[in-house]
């Protein structure tokens, strides 16, 4: 009985091709299909087109198990997902994720997501390393203690994190990150030429490695003016409540003209606050969130907000993916990206 890859009748389900299917439509041995899909380099030009073109027709797909058992690679890069805060605009983790799927898909590479445990953050580490099921990991998770990169640096486990090592500055893991003092510079920058000379800034508690860079490039934007900081600054936690209370609080004591958030959440949160006191953002007083989330693209009037280049983040984080996967593995310098100014009716 004959059988016919990808077809099926009303009894019989439709069967996957195999790589004797391919074989026998391209007119070579099974082992002259094998080395077209993974050492395409030693056949003949015209061969690997045949064989190319019978894959294709027929729809074949490798086995990923047992290619993964000759060579020891699965091929998928693991990558810890948490759940987003409750009370938050920020949606960024989505979007680079999306983008860091797209990128290891066209370098034949596939993102596995796993769950964090909150007790005890090496744990889905440790059971991915300890099962060999991926190649390497991207890191997230670069803030003030967090140990999850010295944990795999100790056990020499591949990876590539997604921010600056901030309290091991010489750390020799690859890195790829955004400059939050450039994304914040440039906003105050636009709001000075805007002719704001009052301008607040909300961020982060001072443990915030990310937070205190971002506040950085306020106050170097505001020092070379020679202008004042004094009493115009908040630290909060980065939920929309914390963000209107610390906009009410500077509104009464400090009369700024103008608002620098470490966040997009914590912007929402002013304009909660000027719709409150029926102030118009973009007219009586000037908002600038960071990471240009979806909610800043569809406020009314549109929230102006630091953009990260989140898609180029991702294909520098694969590129140095497939370093370290190299033989031998090649190390490259951290890699430091400039956001731009997504522009919009609140300045």
């Amino acid at each position: 009985m004959s059988r016919t890859p990808g077809r099926a009748s009303a009894l019989q389900p439709a069967l996957p091709p195999t790589l004797a299917d391919v074989a026998e439509r391209a007119g070579v041995s099974r082992q002259t299909v094998s080395n077209a899909v993974n050492n395409p380099d030693l056949l003949r030009a015209d061969t690997l087109t045949r064989v190319q073109e019978a894959i294709a027709e027929l729809g074949y797909t490798p086995n990923r198990a047992a290619r993964n058992l000759r060579t020891r690679s699965s091929q998928l890069i693991g990558l810890r997902f948490t759940p987003v805060q409750e009370g938050t605009a920020n949606a960024t983790m989505d979007r680079f994720v999306h983008s860091l799927v797209e990128t290891t898909r066209e370098a034949g590479y596939h993102v596995l997501l796993f769950a964090g445990d909150a007790v005890d953050p090496v744990a889905g580490y440790q059971d991915l390393l300890s099962s060999t099921a991926v190649d390497a990991f991207v890191v997230t998770d670069t803030y003030l203690g967090n140990p999850q990169a010295t944990w795999l640096e100790e056990r020499r486990a591949p990876f590539v994190a997604f921010g600056r090592p901030w309290e091991h500055p010489e750390a020799r893991h690859p890195w790829v990150d955004v400059d939050g003092a450039a994304g914040t510079e440039l906003a105050t920058n636009h709001l000075l030429g805007r002719g704001h000379r009052r301008i607040a800034w909300i961020g982060w508690r001072k443990d915030s490695w990310i937070g205190e860079d971002r506040r950085s490039g306020w106050l170097r934007a505001m020092h070379a003016r020679h202008l004042s900081t004094t009493g115009l600054a908040s630290r909060v936690e980065d939920t929309v409540a914390s963000g209107r209370e610390a906009s009410s609080v500077l509104l009464d004591e400090a009369q700024p003209t103008a608002f620098v958030c470490a966040s997009d959440t914590l912007a929402m949160g002013v304009l909660q606050t000027l719709d409150e006191r029926g102030l118009r953002a973009g007219r009586d007083v000037a908002v600038v969130g960071f990471d240009d989330s979806q909610v800043a693209q569809v406020v009314p009037r549109g929230l102006t907000s630091v953009r990260q280049p989140l898609e180029e983040v991702a294909v520098h984080i694969v590129k140095a993916l497939e370093g370290l996967l190299t033989t031998p593995a090649v190390v490259g310098p951290g890699v430091l990206l400039a956001p731009t100014l997504a522009l919009r009716g609140s300045t």
